[in-house]
């Protein structure tokens, strides 16, 4: 017997609500042995399950089920990452940490004296 995909990446805290990792898994943002799965596709231990959140993706091997949330402590129990998974994520947040975002300084619209500015640079 398994655990609803859903279920259980809530549990492993890979999404803060159950509702968010079933938007991933239905998004297609979630593959179960490399398949797309839906969110009520039942996981069970050493099922392999590729996960994009946002700009951080996990490759992990499932180690254990459970239905309920608890302390990060326990969720890190229910999974192994892949070495492949932790050597990419670990460059990413290097990159990351070195290079600067283009809109990192963008905050909403612009004021009107930035508009300002805008007109005089393009002149």
């Amino acid at each position: 017997m398994g655990v609803r995909i859903d279920k259980w990446l809530w549990a492993g805290r890979f999404f803060k609500t159950r509702s968010l990792a079933s938007d991933a898994v239905s998004g297609g943002k979630v593959k179960l042995n490399g398949a797309a799965a839906k969110p009520a596709r039942e996981v069970k231990p050493g099922d392999r399950l590729e996960i994009h959140n946002g700009d951080t993706r996990w490759e992990v091997i499932v180690q254990a089920l459970s239905e309920k949330r608890g302390p990060a402590p326990e969720a890190r129990l229910l999974y192994e990452e892949t070495a492949e998974s932790i050597a990419a994520r670990e460059a990413e947040q290097q990159r990351r940490k070195f290079t600067v975002e283009p809109a990192a300084d963008l905050h909403g619209r612009p004021t009107k004296r930035d508009r300002r500015q805008l007109q005089r640079f393009g002149e």
